[in-house]
This record gives C-alpha cells, structure tokens and sequence, in this order.
C-alpha cells in the first residue's frame, strides 16, 4: 500500500490525464438529503479513468521494454488509456478485445493508432488471447488492474478527490477487476482513514461481492455484458488483497438500476454516463435508502462515458422501472363487457403507461399493463393491494422476460404441443444466429421467435421449441457456451403466450 501512495504521490499520469471535476449532483443531492459529487471521469481525453493506470505502468518500462512494445485485453476504455499511453511514448500496441466490445470503443481504440485484434465474447477470452501474444511475439503485457503501477495510476484520484473536497464521508467505487477501488482504498485509508470507500458491481458481475464473503476469489460462471467495463469473471489478486484491509463495503444494483443512475447524472449534469460509468452512483442511491443516510458528503466516481448510441433505447426503457416511477403488472380479468372500465376506474389518478390485450375465448384474460408511480415501492405495492381486491395481480416488475421481450409482442396462445420457452443472450457478431440454428439443425422445430438488438451489446432472444426431451435439448445448448434460461414456467409466458 505504501508504494501504491508513494508511486500516485509522484505519478506522472498528468503527461496525457487532466484533474477532472468534482461537481455537485444538486437534484440528486435534494432527492436523497445527502451532498453528492460526482468525479468527472468522463471528462477525460479518452472519456475514461483507464488512461491514468495505463500511462502510470507504461511510463515505468525500460527503454528495452518500450522497443518490444506491449499487448493488452480489454473490453475497451483500458485499451483507449494504452493505446493513448503508447501513441504518446511512441510505443507499438496490439489490443485484444471481446468481439461483443462496443463499436465505439473498437474505433476509438483504432483512431488512436493501435492495432485491434476481436476474439472471443468476454473479458476473459480477450485476457487469455492476449497473453498468449505476449509469449509468441514477445510484447510486454499491460494488465488492466493487477499490477501495482496500473493501481497506482487510478489511485491518483482519490488523490484529487482529497484535494477538491475538504470533508469526505464516503466514496463510492465501480468494481470490476478491481484496480480502480484498490487504488482510490489504498490512497483514502493512507491519508484518510475515517472515510468510508465502498465498492458497486452489478449484480450479474459481483466478483469482490462474493470473493469477500467466502474470503477467497472465486470465479464466476458467467457475467452479465449490460456493463461491459465492468465484465470480469474474477476479482484480481493484488486487488483483493488490497480490498480485504481498505474497502468497507460493496453494494450491488440491478441493470435497471444503472439505467435510471444514467438517466440522473444527465439530468444533473447533461452528461451520458456509459453502464459502468454509472455503476457508482447507482450504488449511492442504493445505500443511502438502505443505510437512511443524511447531510453526508459523499463522492461518486464516473468512470466513463464510452456507449453506443444505439443502447439509449435500451436505458431509457428501464430507466422508470429503475427509478421505480414505473410498475409493470399481469391483470386477470373477466373476459366480459365492461371488465376494462372495472379496472381503470381503481387506477385512480396513475397515468397508463402501456396496455397490452387479445381477446380470449376463454373466461378469463389477462392484460399487460404498465403504470406511472411516484413515490416508489410503497406506492406500488398499496396499488397492487388495491387491485388485488377485485382482480389476480401479478407484479412483473422485476421480470426480465416480460420487461425485454413479452411487452413488446403481440398475439395470443398457440397450443403448440410439447413447447418449451428459453431467453438467450447472443453476442451481437456476424454467424452468432446462424451458429445457433446450425447446431439446432432440424431436429426441434421453433414454435416462436422473438429477437431484439440493443446496439453493439449481447442481443436478447426469447425462443419457443417443441421438444419431447428437454435434457437432450439443452445439451445442445450448452454446446453453444451461450446464456440461457428455461422460462417454461414464467407467468409472464403462461399468461400472454
């Protein structure tokens, strides 16, 4: 830790980093009766942290070291802060990363002056690739957060947070691989030991969460790709050692959380944070709620700023589900005259925001409806007390089915014998369809199909099979290496498919 402090002391990340703002979140302040800062981070060159930890190490290699050049795996802002790193110390880098790595990033990367190589579809194929060019071709590998000057590099913010604000409570972390927390923990416990550095990682992604509860660092079997800069199977090991003595604790959010954390830091400060750019602050709405924090100082750090434009549809959808200003509710109903007033006149003074419905010859129907709410989740479960006294009610609020692909079907049941209902999680890449279908062949025939394209992200499909064996089945899918989940059994399923 000591080195760590001592390195970001006399870093000379300032060649090609500036100190960016710690600016006041003033509506969010007023929201959650805290003071709230964000540390600017998107504000930089490359809109990101990571050209500070990548310049700190580079800056450090021999003359020899420089000559051979370096290779790094990155799922994007790591590989801008080396290739920035490498332009400036003329310096030749190849960049590994994942194929699903958003368009921006790879041009980013290529605008730069590095050269890209896509492989694999997370982090940590990138990782093993890259270091198997490290070998062959005899390049020096630049790791994005286990090593100690590339900590020492993002440490250099708590360094300017300390300088910025006189008095600190907290400081909320992104955590990924964990040089960004192990950098800012080591720096604040050094010179600040009293404030409070808590970490945030999405809930599909909890590698320090999981490592410090089992007090060893485990590797997850699969990581949710909605933050990609923050996608890493395992906790890095300099990192967790760091974190076991300096962090004080992790929060973990929703993807919906992150997006309605986006929506907040544009509306405070007309900036669109990319996922984990947002990951902190998300984390600080979080925690506050759940700690009943009041009149706090505390900073968040956005980390950056590299999204697809193509995924803002993707956050503004969830974003009020996020916010919790939203409610998605499965309503059966008499399959009778005057049914749909009966439900409407209960609804008070909430606006709709969606209403989806087919007739069913049947007694019964059920309707999909999305419902405006303003003080959180108190409002919306009186509300659905309240329906629940004339009608079924099923909160689908927290369904990932129904929010990402039964509310925008239409249709009815199709009886088809023998269905089972998978979602998957496809890398947006050329061939990654028709691999599916190709290893699918002939042999199930698809009974429905519902597909939806979230930029240069992991495209969701919801996908019908007639199948008599279902192990059989879904051995076959995991040839695929895929995400998947049976939702054979989910209401939202039963009830409008």
């Amino acid at each position: 830790m000591n080195k760590i402090v001592s390195l970001a002391d006399n870093s000379s990340v300032y060649d090609v980093a500036k100190v960016t703002p710690l600016s006041i979140a003033v509506q969010i302040s007023e929201r959650f009766g805290n003071q709230i800062y964000l540390k600017r981070e998107d504000e930089q060159s490359i809109h990101s942290f990571k050209l500070r930890g990548a310049y700190q190490k580079m800056s450090s290699l021999s003359d020899a070291q420089k000559i051979k050049g370096v290779v790094a795996s990155s799922a994007g802002n790591h590989a801008q802060g080396v290739a920035l790193a490498a332009k400036k110390l003329k310096i030749r880098a190849v960049i590994v990363m994942p194929s699903s790595t958003p368009k921006i990033k790879v041009q980013a990367v290529q605008q730069l002056g590095a050269e890209v190589i896509l492989h694999g579809d997370i982090y940590d194929d990138a990782f093993q690739y890259a270091n198997k060019l490290c070998s062959e071709k005899d390049l020096n590998f630049i790791h994005p957060y286990d090593d100690i000057d590339v900590i020492a590099g993002q440490a250099t913010i708590a360094k300017e947070i300390l300088s910025q604000l006189e008095d600190v409570d907290l400081i909320f972390v992104p955590v990924g691989g964990g040089g960004l927390i192990s950098g800012i923990a080591s720096y604040i416990k050094h010179y600040a030991p009293k404030i409070k550095v808590i970490g945030v990682e999405p809930m599909d992604s909890a590698t320090l969460y999981n490592a410090l509860q089992g007090n060893k660092r485990v590797v997850l079997e699969d990581v949710g790709r909605f933050a990609d800069g923050v996608a890493v199977k395992q906790i890095g090991e300099l990192p967790f050692e760091i974190a076991k003595k300096c962090v004080d604790d992790v929060v973990l959010v929703s993807n919906d959380e992150m997006c309605a954390a986006i929506k907040d830091i544009y509306e405070d400060v007309r900036a669109v944070s990319e996922p984990a750019g947002a990951l902190a602050t998300a984390g600080v709405k979080k925690y506050i709620l759940e700690h009943n924090l009041k009149n706090k100082n505390i900073a968040s750090v956005v980390s950056g700023a590299n999204v697809n434009f193509d995924r803002l549809r993707y956050i503004a959808e969830r974003a009020d589900l996020g916010e919790l200003t939203e409610a998605i509710i499965a309503v059966t109903i008499p399959e009778e005259p005057g049914s749909f007033l009966s439900f409407c006149e209960l609804l008070d003074n909430h606006s709709v925001t969606e209403f989806n419905y087919r007739y069913s010859p049947k007694a019964e129907a059920h309707i999909f409806v999305g419902i405006e709410i303003s003080s959180g989740d108190s409002e919306k479960q009186a509300l659905i007390e309240k329906l629940g006294k004339s009608f079924e009610v099923l909160d689908m609020s927290d369904n990932s089915m129904a929010k990402t692909h039964i509310r925008y079907m239409v249709g009815g049941h199709a009886n088809a014998e023998n269905e089972v209902i998978y979602r998957f999680e496809f890398p947006e890449r050329p061939g990654a369809l028709l691999n599916f279908l190709r290893k699918l062949k002939s042999k199930w025939n698809i009974s429905l199909f519902h597909y939806r394209n979230h930029g240069a992200d992991f495209g969701r499909v919801l996908i019908g099979l007639q199948a008599d064996n279902v192990a059989e089945l879904e051995s076959r899918f995991d040839e695929l290496g895929y995400y998947y989940k049976n939702e054979t059994d989910n209401k939202a399923y039963q009830y409008f498919l």
